[in-house]
């Protein structure tokens, strides 16, 4: 996999806005908000993208339980939130590093673009 602006942040060259880490992920606010709260969960393990990841890893729901815990603890987890990834320049990833949104703190519209 190619060097990304993320393996960057994961390893500390380039700082970001950190909501959580953990051995695995780490969380950051997105530097280009779309929402309110927008945050991007992403492995820290290099993955391409979503088609990359080994569904028996169990790394998939470890995100998934990282973006419900961080909507907890951005008051958005009642209101409702998107998570949102996007494969490949037609699915809108701009970052070839496995990475999910969450979205949230305004009434989401659909479809989303």
């Amino acid at each position: 996999m190619a060097e990304t602006i993320f393996s960057k942040i994961v390893r500390g060259e380039i700082p970001c806005d950190k909501v959580y880490e953990d051995n695995l992920s780490l969380a950051f606010r997105d530097i280009n908000p779309q929402a309110p709260v927008h945050i991007l969960i992403i492995p820290k393990k290099d993955l391409e993208d979503i088609s990359k990841i080994d569904t028996e890893s169990g790394l998939l729901e470890h995100l998934i339980r990282v973006a419900n815990q961080i909507a907890v603890s951005e008051g958005i987890a009642e209101s409702g939130y998107r998570l949102v990834v996007n494969k490949g320049a037609h699915g809108g990833q701009t970052v070839n590093h496995l990475h999910i949104h969450l979205l949230g703190g305004r009434p989401l519209t659909w479809p989303p673009g």
